[in-house]
């Protein structure tokens, strides 16, 4: 079950005295020299576990870009990121043996990716005290993870995609002022889940707008819940960074296609997989400064008790103009109206993964 990619092995001459005393000072780092005593070459080794939750376009990209960012960096600093990388596919089981696995190899440090993963690493953590970096947290206050985004107060920091759910509920309302009745498509397990679907409820009641919730935890659920959805009579639907609903996309788009109700979403993933809309931080940047949050731990012995959290800016909209089209709409006019909402609206058209677009 368990895959190793390990990155390419980095050598470069030897660097000063200061910065090799910085760079064996954290963890179970391991230095390697070879040669004289003058001009030998010398590698730093630091072993990652990186844990990602399930195969999915946005968590995906987090660790590809993750993985070539502690590369770089790896390159930049003379050392190497020994990274041990597993999925465990939403088994609870699977994730914790692979998580024991990480602490059976000693590593220096681990990576979960969402929060079922950040959340077991924290109770596996808490005796041996192994440094946790998260990434695509949505809530890691809410969840107890942290004590604050400020000071996280733990072994584990991180970053967090964070849901600006009323931006999205203003972006159904820019492309139909008239909405009257929005559905709320969502897995009730999913911890991101949670706050977002409350934020968009206490919108929707401010607004006087009606809304009907359906969930599901699996793919035969979830297009069930569609077709709910679909006979429900809305307007629209709204799903947060929900990583049950963006697995079964594929699965669902078209239902909403057919009964041409657009479907806004909490991350560009889900419009690569056939929503109408993604909206929230981009995750390709979300997995870099995860990166770099890793090895300024490791590098420089920081404590994670003591390095905030981050949180991004949630103003990309991302559509997807081919579903805007069988829609009806006009992506110009979309655009239009998305634009004095957004930081920027970006197009994409249907797609498994974000390398298709590039095939």
């Amino acid at each position: 079950m368990k895959i190793n990619r390990i990155l390419t092995k980095l050598t470069a001459a030897a660097v000063a005295m200061t910065m090799l005393a910085s760079l064996t000072a954290c963890g179970n780092s391991s230095t390697s020299t070879s040669g004289s005593a003058a001009g030998s070459d010398s590698t730093t080794t630091y072993t990652v576990g990186i844990c990602n939750y399930v195969d999915d376009a946005s968590l995906n990209q987090i660790v590809d870009n993750l993985e070539t960012q502690l590369e770089t960096l790896g390159k930049e600093n003379n050392v190497t990121f020994e990274i041990s990388y597993d999925n465990c596919n939403a088994d609870a089981n699977v994730m914790n043996q692979i998580i024991s696995n990480f602490i059976a190899d000693d590593v220096d440090l681990m990576v979960g990716v969402a929060t079922p993963v950040a959340t077991a690493m924290q109770s596996a953590t808490e005796d041996n005290g192994i440094p946790v970096v998260f990434s695509a947290v949505t809530d890691p206050v809410g969840t107890e993870l942290v004590e604050s985004l400020e000071a996280p107060g733990t072994n584990l920091t991180g970053t967090s995609d964070f849901l600006d759910t009323d931006s999205i509920m203003n972006l159904i309302l820019a492309a139909n002022p008239d909405v009257k009745k929005i559905g709320l498509l969502y897995d009730q397990g999913q911890d991101s889940s949670t706050t977002a679907i409350e934020s968009a409820k206490e919108f929707l009641e401010e607004n006087n707008i009606e809304y009907v919730e359906r969930t599901g935890t699996t793919n035969d659920e979830v297009a069930l819940a569609a077709d709910a959805l679909v006979a429900d009579g809305v307007d629209a639907v709204f799903t947060p960074t929900d990583n049950t609903i963006m697995t079964a996309e594929l699965g669902i788009y078209e239902t909403f296609i057919d009964a041409k109700i657009p479907h806004y979403t909490g991350a560009d993933s889900f419009a690569l997989n056939g929503a109408f809309v993604g909206y929230g931080v981009d995750y390709a940047n979300l997995g870099v400064e995860t990166a770099n949050m890793v090895a300024d731990i490791l590098l420089n012995n920081l404590d994670p008790a003591e390095v905030p959290v981050q949180t991004f800016d949630n103003g990309t909209a991302t559509v997807n103009t081919e579903t805007c089209e069988a829609l009806g709409l006009d992506i110009e006019t979309i655009k239009a109206a998305f634009e004095p909402l957004c930081t920027q609206v970006k197009e994409i058209t249907t797609a498994e993964e974000f390398s298709d677009l590039e095939k």
